[in-house]
């Protein structure tokens, strides 16, 4: 074969693999029992002299469904992009990627729009992305030789510059065939054509969402990791908690406590932090424990494990988004002053709604400690701010406009501060980065709204609640039960078959 010839290697088969495995090497007779669903093209090139090339291996995995089944065995050869030095072999590596908040936008728009949502998944869409550099990767088992390497014409997993060579082959079919690009999210694209309009948004990864769409609205959902999280981590036969956190717990070093296995700690709290993706209401639980992760004791062990016996109480909960519902836009933001222990910062707790639908949460510890009960309010609030108008320029991609935004706050001195350039010695300190809050109301963007405390829900975002509290606020939310909308959803029929038997005899 000459030196510049190129060719497609490609595999299939449908060999059995018990569990995930990953080899550097594999016998040329036992590899093509494994499914390999990847064609990559190189072309062979002599070996030269000082060169570098990249290794390969293979990776195997068995691919699930829904239900935890394996579906299809895997295998697939993966390049050592740790070798690789960026300049020589890589330049630029960023691609955008759809944040959780694009994908809850689109779930709650395409509801209250009463729209049909598709799932469409690229195969080995990395694959598809063609190679601008000169990358070179060492033959891979059963098509050795000591004098080719092999120089890629499009990428390879495990590629550095992987991912951005397949959103700007993307991108560049996309704008082509005559989709516009997001003005501010860059994996938006959107296609009108006689007055329909399509919209499509991608990621890269698997969101592991469990979706259910009717005709009164889609419920989100992730029981199915949340079954799976509490087996791995021998929770499942663990007593049930009505709330994620006890009002009594009051969390800090605890320098004397017994310390417990830093590893299997983070594990935990990584697991939780991609269960928040459709569970608001351990947010702030599982928020309040990251804190510790660098020196794990006994007590936040047990107040992790309290998050777990909480979600085995409440394992099918999930996001709820109405179909009909109007589209306002409306934020909430609160703070509780030096709830740290530590060192005394505040906590900011925010959310965002459009129409009834919750698409996006947040609570974490500010920055700086605070020297008032307003000041924490009025951080928050400029944070949340910031939210609302990056949601804002989204949605207007979407065709949508809104005028000024209603944000409710239940400090009456941080709205002060905000409507009023005062400056007096509580308030003359406060980060000027912070006042782009009364520079946007100034502008008209936003109108800052009073709401009594016993009605700002973002209070749990940012302390623990007893639980009539808490449940109010969940329900307020919208977090809730596939059954409870059922239930809800099959009693409104039969009170609509009811009235209209009604009406007849009548």
């Amino acid at each position: 074969m000459a030196k510049s010839d190129v060719f497609d290697v490609g595999s299939s088969g449908n060999g059995v693999i018990e569990s995930r495995r990953t080899l550097d090497g594999l016998p040329g007779l036992v590899w093509p029992k494994c499914t390999a669903s990847q064609r990559w093209q190189v072309c062979l090139v002599w070996i030269k002299q000082g060169g570098s090339a990249t290794g390969t291996k293979w990776v195997f995995k068995n691919k699930q469904g829904e239900n935890g089944m394996v579906v299809r065995n895997k295998a697939r050869l993966v390049a050592q992009g740790f070798y690789q030095k960026e300049g020589i072999d890589y330049d630029e590596t960023f691609a955008p990627v759809a944040r959780l908040e694009d994908i809850r936008i689109l779930l709650a728009f395409a509801a209250s729009k009463g729209f049909k949502l598709q799932q469409m998944d690229v195969k080995s869409a990395f694959l598809n992305g063609f190679i601008e550099e000169e990358v070179y990767v060492r033959q891979h088992p059963g098509f050795e030789s000591a004098r080719f390497l092999d120089r890629l014409r499009k990428a390879l997993y495990g590629l550095k510059q992987a991912p951005r060579a397949w959103y700007a082959r993307l991108k560049s079919l996309l704008l082509k065939s005559r989709f516009v690009m997001g003005s501010v999210d860059k994996t938006l694209f959107l296609l009108s054509r006689g007055g329909d309009t399509l919209i499509l948004w991608w990621f890269i990864s698997r969101l592991g969402l469990q979706i259910k769409q009717g005709s009164e609205g889609t419920f989100v959902h992730q029981a199915k990791y949340t079954r799976d999280i509490l087996k791995k981590f021998e929770m499942g036969d663990s007593k049930p908690m009505t709330t994620p956190m006890s009002t009594n717990t009051a969390l800090d070093a605890d320098e004397d406590g017994e310390a417990v296995d830093q590893k299997e700690f983070r594990g935990m709290i990584g697991s939780l932090l991609y269960l928040t993706a459709t569970r608001p209401d351990i947010q702030f639980a599982v928020c309040l424990c990251v804190r510790y992760q660098a020196s794990p004791r006994t007590s936040h062990r047990q107040a992790v494990k309290r998050i777990f016996r909480y979600l085995k109480f409440t394992l099918e909960l999930g996001l709820w988004y109405s179909s009909g519902s109007s589209l306002s836009f409306r934020g909430f933001s609160d703070a509780e002053h030096a709830g740290c222990r530590i060192d005394r910062k505040s906590t900011s707790g925010a959310y965002q709604l459009l129409g009834t639908s919750l698409v996006s949460w947040s609570s974490r510890k500010q920055a700086s400690v605070s020297l008032s009960t307003t000041e924490p309010e009025y951080i928050a609030a400029a944070s949340c701010c910031s939210q609302l108008l990056w949601m804002k320029a989204t949605l207007s991609d979407f065709g949508l406009r809104f005028g000024k935004i209603s944000f409710l706050v239940d400090s009456t001195s941080a709205i002060s501060v905000a409507k009023n350039p005062v400056l007096h010695s509580r308030t003359k300190h406060i980060d000027v980065r912070f006042h782009f809050l009364r520079d946007h109301y100034e502008k008209g963007d936003i109108d800052l709204i009073h709401v009594v405390s016993a009605n700002q829900l973002a209070d749990i975002f940012t302390k623990p609640l007893e639980f009539d509290a808490f449940a109010r606020l969940r329900g307020e939310l919208e977090v809730t039960g596939w059954r409870c909308v059922d239930n809800a959803l099959i009693k409104r029929e039969i009170e609509s078959q009811w009235t209209g038997l009604i009406a007849l005899l009548v």
